[in-house]
Order: C-alpha cells, then sequence, then structure tokens
C-alpha cells in the first residue's frame, strides 16, 4: 500500500471512529440495526440529521435578540449574561446522563424524550415571563446536552458503513442550525410585529415536526435491555486526559462566546440587526466546512500540536479583528473566524479519539471532556457579560479571547502530543439481557 493510501485509509478510520456511542460500555454491545429498505435508512439518517439542525437554534436565536429581549424582559445586562450562560451550563451538567438513560429505555426513546423536551422548553420562551423564560433555556439545554451524546452513537451503529458521509451531514446540520437561528430570529420577529417572545418560540416548531417524524423509530424498533459491562479507571488523574478536557473547554468557551455574544458585539459597534446576523449566519456556516476538512489535514501529522496552537491563534485574532478593525473589513474577520473556530472544534473531538487507546476509553474520555469542558466553557459568555456590565462596552472581552486563548493554547500544545492516556479497562460481571 503507498504512503498516500495508507494516509487515506487513515482518515476514513478516523471518520468512523469520530462518532463515539454512548452506549459502548454496554453488555451485550449494542446491534447494528439497518432498515431493510433504502427508503426506510434514507428517512432513518434524514431524520438524524434533522434532529442535529434543532440542537443550535436555542444559542444564537437568543443572541440574535439579545439588546431586543434586555428591553422587552427588563433584564439587566447579568441577566441577560446568565441567559446566555444557561444552556451551555446545562451541557455540562446533563450530557453524563445520556449514557445512563440510552441504557435504561434504548437510545431511540430517549431521544424522542430529548425533542419532545426540547420543543416544549423553547416554546415556554413565548410566554412573556421572566422565570419561564429561563425555565424553559434550562429544559432546551438539557435535552441538547442528551442529545450531544446520543446523536453520534445512533449514526455510528446504524450507518457504519456510511459513517463518513453521515458525520459531514451531521457536522453540516449543527452548524446550519446556528447560522440559521442567527440570521432569520430577527427578520421572523419583525414578521411577527415585532413580538420577541414569539420569535423566540417560532424555534420550537422544527423541533416539534421533527419528533413527530422521529416518533416511528420508537415504535418499530424492538430494545435491548443493556448493562454495563466496563469501567476504564485512572481516566480522571492523568495529565493527558486534563489536557484534551481543558482544551476542549476553553476552546468551547471561544466558541458560544461567538454564539452568545458575536451580534450584539456586531449591534453595538454600529451595524444593524439583520447584517449582524447574516455576519454571524457566514461564520457559522464557514465553521461547518472548517470542520469537515481540519480533521483530514490533523491526522496527516506526526501529531497535531502546530495544528492546534495555529488554529486558536487564527480563531483570537479574528475576534479581535470583529471587536477592533474597522467595519468595512468585519466580513474577512468573520470568515477567518469561522475558520479557526470550525477548525478547534474538529480538532478537540479529533483528538479524543487519537489519544485513546480503544473505544471504551475514547467514551469516557469524551463524556469527561464534554462534562468537565462545557461547564468551563460557560465561563466565556458570563464574563463577556460581566463585562459589558461593568464598563459599559465590549472593548474588554478581549483580555478574556486572549487569555482564552492562551489557556487553550497550551493546553492544545499537551493534547496535539502522539501520546495515548495511562488507564486501565475492567471488564465486569455481565448479566443477562432482555428483550424488550
Amino acid at each position: 500500500m503507498t504512503l498516500s493510501a495508507s494516509r487515506s485509509q487513515k482518515t476514513h478510520d478516523l471518520a468512523d471512529e469520530q462518532l463515539i456511542d454512548a452506549e459502548v460500555d454496554s453488555v451485550p454491545a449494542p446491534r447494528v440495526l439497518v432498515p431493510q429498505s433504502a427508503l426506510g435508512r434514507f428517512i432513518l439518517g434524514a431524520s438524524l440529521v434533522l434532529i442535529a439542525f434543532n440542537l443550535r437554534p436555542v444559542f444564537s436565536s437568543a443572541s440574535a435578540l439579545l439588546p431586543e429581549i434586555i428591553r422587552s424582559y427588563g433584564l439587566s445586562t447579568l441577566g441577560a449574561s446568565l441567559l446566555t450562560t444557561l444552556p451551555v451550563v446545562c451541557l455540562g451538567a446533563f450530557s453524563p446522563l445520556a449514557p445512563r438513560l440510552a441504557q435504561r429505555i434504548g437510545s431511540e426513546r430517549t431521544l424522542l424524550g430529548v425533542l419532545a423536551l426540547l420543543a416544549f422548553g423553547t416554546a415556554l420562551r413565548g410566554l412573556n415571563s421572566i422565570p419561564l423564560l429561563f425555565l424553559g433555556t434550562a429544559f432546551a439545554g438539557a435535552s441538547i446536552a442528551v442529545g450531544n451524546v446520543l446523536l453520534p452513537g445512533l449514526v455510528k451503529r446504524d450507518f457504519a458503513d456510511r459513517a463518513a458521509l453521515m458525520t459531514g451531514c451531521y457536522t453540516m446540520a449543527l452548524c446550519a442550525g446556528a447560522a440559521t437561528a442567527a440570521g432569520f430570529t430577527l427578520p421572523i420577529e419583525h414578521a411577527l410585529g415585532d413580538k420577541v417572545a414569539g420569535a423566540l418560540a417560532a424555534w420550537a416548531i422544527p423541533a416539534f415536526i421533527v419528533c413527530l417524524i422521529w416518533l416511528p423509530q420508537t415504535i418499530w424498533k424492538r430494545r435491548r435491555v443493556k448493562h454495563p459491562g466496563f469501567r476504564v479507571v485512572g481516566l480522571w488523574r492523568d495529565r493527558l486526559a486534563w489536557n484534551v478536557t481543558l482544551f476542549m473547554g476553553l476552546q468551547s468557551a471561544l466558541a458560544y462566546s461567538v454564539f452568545g455574544w458575536l451580534v450584539p458585539i456586531l449591534r453595538d459597534r454600529g451595524l444593524d440587526g439583520v447584517t449582524a446576523g447574516a455576519i454571524v449566519f457566514t461564520s457559522v456556516m464557514v465553521q461547518a466546512a472548517s470542520c469537515l476538512v481540519i480533521p483530514h489535514i490533523a491526522v496527516r501529522g506526526r501529531d497535531q500540536r502546530l495544528i492546534n496552537v495555529s488554529l486558536i491563534a487564527l480563531a483570537v485574532v479574528a475576534l479581535l479583528g470583529l471587536l477592533f478593525a474597522p467595519l468595512s473589513t468585519v466580513w474577512v474577520w468573520s470568515v477567518l473566524q469561522g475558520i479557526g473556530q470550525g477548525g478547534l472544534i474538529a480538532v478537540a473531538m479529533t483528538v479524543i479519539v487519537l489519544r485513546s487507546p480503544d473505544a471504551h476509553v475514547a467514551a469516557h474520555l469524551s463524556g469527561m471532556a464534554q462534562c468537565v469542558g462545557y461547564l468551563l466553557a460557560a465561563i466565556g459568555p458570563l464574563i463577556v457579560g460581566l463585562l459589558h456590565s461593568w464598563t459599559g462596552g465590549f472593548e474588554a472581552s478581549a483580555v478574556l479571547f486572549v487569555l482564552l486563548g492562551l489557556g487553550a493554547a497550551f493546553n492544545g500544545w499537551g493534547a496535539g502530543r502522539a501520546e495515548l492516556v495511562q488507564t486501565r479497562t475492567i471488564e465486569l460481571e455481565p448479566t443477562a439481557d432482555v428483550e424488550k
């Protein structure tokens, strides 16, 4: 086999392995359930992509309307900061529940509950009540946390022969959902007669529709109750595992600062809301393209240290450009920021796989990185809001972005080393499984 062919096979294998299965530690192993008909398989794949599309509008829709939310609900800047931070906190707090729910009631039924709760929580934001605004955001954030963990495992299980294609579609759908909400929430608010609550609640409609589309999947498929069969020991004491986790968390803090505050930052600089939303739409869609390309570049090197640090530098410099550069150049900076941030998201997920010796360790390292990482990521949008409250502008956020970048660069350099985390996987005594 030639070197070029070997590298091609390596990137193909990586695309397959990046889909971490939430039920990988179950005994018996999750079965591969492939629909008999091509139509059935197409419907299943399309459903998973549509679900992914609905896992990001909660973040960017609130960002697009943040000045209007502050005026309409009478929120302080601190309240607005908490609103943008709350769903990110939920991502870290509730993601550990996903494997347990999947093992107890099955991934399909858990995902149906995720969609129902997401639609309900998003709709609650339309009731013109501050407590319900926060409660609905928390419900939506909790459901997204579980969906984030379950979806990749379902893709890996049911589309093992098309994992690379489905990974691309899944990633594109995540970014498209965020970009669409950033670009269209303000026009929806204008179309509804400047009703902020209605524009926020409008994103419950696609979630509810996809819930109905997904419902047959929970009826047609039989569920096998699975019992924990493996335990990973030593992960939380491993330095490399913490490098991977902190790299994930600090780059996510930058990402959710963009989701939560980039539209208000651009509007504060003098752009109208529709133009600011269009710029963020462009940046997030560039993230999608970067997510697809960067992993293939990352695995070609001996390690990922240089590419990790380079992407962090690009993302931070582009954010500084969006803060301070002439407005005539913001489109250029938005594209560069999309390249850097999208690449960071991709390599953060890639190093989880590359630093893990087997699938069991990868699943647990992914859980550690998501749980701790997303809780850490919540500091980004929160501090941006606090700095705006204290200073009356967003210029001081530049210091935060630089500090987050330095921390991410330090841990990205460590996470990029061509080493494996030092853990042990212990097989537990299996118990009988039950068909339901």
